[in-house]
């Protein structure tokens, strides 16, 4: 079972959660969710224990529970939703429009290639 576990302390490393969990069962993985430009942890992490009953207790023992200051939320994780993306990245914005200011009976800012034409400048 892969197990979430929230509202982590930033001083966690993966050997603490690995043998938090390790008092429960036995654990086949246990990874601190890190962040990719800075290392440094994001608040949560992800365990994965091979038998499920013992997945179980691990929750119901340590759920709410005081780990370094603070009481982490540890329940089942549940895979994303389907179509819900990939979220995060870089989204291209759009930084053009226009003039702007005043906007009299001769126009505000912008250029106008007419008016020049017709020696109205």
């Amino acid at each position: 079972m892969n197990i979430y576990v929230g509202n982590l302390s930033w001083n966690l490393k993966d050997q603490d959660l690995l043998n938090l969990f390790s008092a429960h069962g036995e654990v086949t993985t246990a990874k601190i969710i890190t962040d990719k430009f800075t290392g440094r942890s994001k608040g949560f992490g992800f365990v994965e224990m091979p038998n499920d009953d013992q997945a179980q207790a691990a929750i119901a023992a340590l759920n709410g529970t005081a780990v370094d200051g603070r009481n982490v939320v540890v329940n089942e994780s549940r895979p994303k939703p389907e179509g819900s993306g990939g979220g995060g990245g870089f989204k291209k914005r759009s930084f053009g429009g226009g003039g702007g200011g005043y906007r009299g009976n001769r126009g505000g800012g912008d250029y106008n290639r007419d008016s020049f034409n017709n020696g109205d400048f």
